[in-house]
Order: C-alpha cells, then sequence, then structure tokens
C-alpha cells in the first residue's frame, strides 16, 4: 500500500522571470530538525539574496506545514508553496527558494506564480517517489541456488545485498504485502533449505517515472 510521496533526492533549480532570479533548492527530510537545518544551510550560502523563502511539509499525513514570506508580502510566497505541495500530495520534503530582485516589481499574483512556478520546477528536477510498506529478509542460503535467486529477482522482490560465507547470506527487500510469497519462494527454490535469519519492516521508495 502506498503510504505518501515524498521526492526522490535533492535537486536545484533557477528561473529567471522579469529579471528577478529564482533559485529552488529541494530535499527529502524526516524531521522538522533535519528541515530547518537545511533551510539554515541554504539561507547561510545565500546571505546576500533579497529573499530566501522556505516551505517544507512533513508527516504521513501531513503533520507539519509551515512556510515564510522571508519579507516578501504576506502569502505571495511561502504559503502558495506549501498549499502547492499538500495539494500534489507530496510530503517529508523542505524547499527554499531564493530570490535576487531585478528591479522590476511582479504584483501579489505574479508572485504566486513566480515562486509556485520555480517550486514546481525543482519538483520536477528532484523527481517523486512513492513510498510502500516494505519488508527487508536476510535468508541465507546455500551457493547452488543463488544464481536461480539473481535470475528471479525483479517486480516480486530485490536483492539488497549478498554476504559470502559457508553459506550466501541474501538481503532481500519486497512490499510488505509480498511477504509470504517472498518466503514461500526461498523455500521453493532451495527446496526448503533457506533459514531466514532475520525480517524488519522498512519503507520502500519507488520513482514515479514521466512526473
Amino acid at each position: 500500500m502506498e503510504l505518501y510521496r515524498t521526492v526522490a533526492k535533492p535537486a536545484s533549480e533557477t528561473r529567471v522571470i522579469e529579471k528577478s532570479k529564482f533559485i529552488g533548492h529541494i530535499m527529502p527530510v524526516e524531521t522538522r530538525e533535519e528541515a530547518e537545518a537545511f533551510i539554515a544551510d541554504i539561507r547561510a550560502e545565500y546571505r546576500d539574496a533579497t529573499h530566501n523563502v522556505p516551505a517544507m511539509v512533513i508527516g504521513d499525513g501531513f503533520q507539519i506545514q509551515w512556510g515564510s514570506d522571508d519579507g516578501e508580502p504576506q502569502g505571495t510566497s511561502g504559503a502558495p508553496v506549501v498549499q502547492m505541495l499538500v495539494k500534489e500530495g507530496i510530503t517529508n520534503v523542505v524547499i527554499v527558494i531564493t530570490r535576487y530582485f531585478g528591479g522590476i516589481k511582479l504584483g501579489t499574483g505574479g508572485l504566486v506564480r513566480a515562486y509556485t512556478s520555480t517550486a514546481a520546477a525543482t519538483l520536477e528536477a528532484a523527481g517523486i517517489c512513492a513510498v510502500y510498506e516494505g519488508c527487508a529478509v536476510e535468508a541465507e542460503i546455500e551457493y547452488s541456488f543463488l544464481a536461480m535467486l539473481q535470475k528471479l529477482e525483479g517486480d516480486m522482490y530485490t536483492i539488497d545485498n549478498l554476504e559470502y560465507g559457508e553459506k550466501v547470506t541474501a538481503h532481500i527487500q519486497c512490499l510488505r504485502d509480498r511477504e509470504e510469497e517472498v518466503r514461500s519462494l526461498l523455500m521453493n527454490i532451495t527446496s526448503g533449505g533457506a533459514v531466514i535469519k532475520n525480517t524488519e519492516y522498512i519503507h520502500i521508495k519507488k520513482l514515479i517515472e514521466n512526473n
């Protein structure tokens, strides 16, 4: 089951609108503390900018929604970006849009469009991924079964890591609702010889193509 959507990786995007330069920086985060540290870093890097407008949405239920206009007219920058992220269903993300004023005032509507369009372009550059409930299975198998395990890797499971000792320890990831299928498959391809050493429940990210 899909839990939520977030950005796949940190990214930046630059746009020039009516001679003002807008630079968006975005990063996936898990906590407000991570988001605030990112905001502080961007503000320090672009301390000479006219504005550094931050926005964050955190939590699988969008529990934290916060933005600041950082000196822009109230409601023209931070809040619209937060609203756009929530509307798109994106969470666990922080974005800072830096503006270097180019001498032409954009007006209230122009500012909203400039900040949200820069945020959208930055979001596209980062890519969007869906986050699912996942399962990490650690299984010990004989070397003779390794080739078959690797051959069947695909939609049902992925092999995250292999450890080589007297036997092979395979670290396998799958969606949680396919855990029993993967366990059964391991037993089938090893003629019942696989030893499940550990199982953990994790979050798995899958990139959503063509956003």
